[in-house]
């Protein structure tokens, strides 16, 4: 299908079929001594796609009017470097990423990832990611999300000492 159609064919259907199979709703954890409590959230939303689709990801931008594409340079021995569509701004993902997904419903295992991922979205918005009790909570949905692997904040050893259980 040319580049043309790729653009006549983005709807809000295909959006969110494309974005069940090749999307991601993601929150990380990073440590950060400038922010309040040494901790940082990272939420993002990305789309990944190999260079001979950078025109769709191109076309989901347009859609959406938020967001950058990003290349991430290949050294294995792939013949093409992956481009992926992120949208990071806490306003956009309030204001335009959620409501379109609360509207237009994801249909996979996704979809799950989307509540968690909209859930911390509006702790975020409470800002309850400032105050250690929120940050927990906010790290227990993560390792619900994705790969549901466990989170190095909840496992620090700063995050244990803090815990009121482990004293006394």
């Amino acid at each position: 299908m040319s580049a043309d159609n790729q653009q006549e064919r983005l709807e809000k259907n295909w959006i969110v079929g494309f974005t069940d199979g090749e999307g991601c709703f993601s929150v990380s954890i990073f440590k950060n001594k400038t922010s309040v409590l040494g901790w940082q959230l990272f939420p993002e939303f990305t789309i990944t796609q190999g260079a001979k689709s950078l025109n769709t990801l191109k076309g989901i931008k347009k859609f959406f009017e938020c967001g950058k594409i990003f290349v991430n340079r290949r050294c294995d021995n792939h013949r093409e470097n992956l481009y992926r569509y992120c949208v990071r701004s806490i306003r956009d993902l309030q204001n335009i990423i959620i409501p379109f997904f609360k509207k237009n419903h994801l249909q996979t295992s996704k979809r799950n990832d989307f509540e968690y991922f909209a859930e911390i979205i509006e702790l975020m918005k409470d800002r309850k990611h400032f105050v250690l009790c929120g940050l927990k909570k906010i790290a227990k949905i993560t390792q619900k999300m994705n790969r549901q692997s466990k989170s190095k904040f909840l496992e620090s050893s700063e995050t244990i000492r803090q815990n009121p259980k482990n004293k006394g």
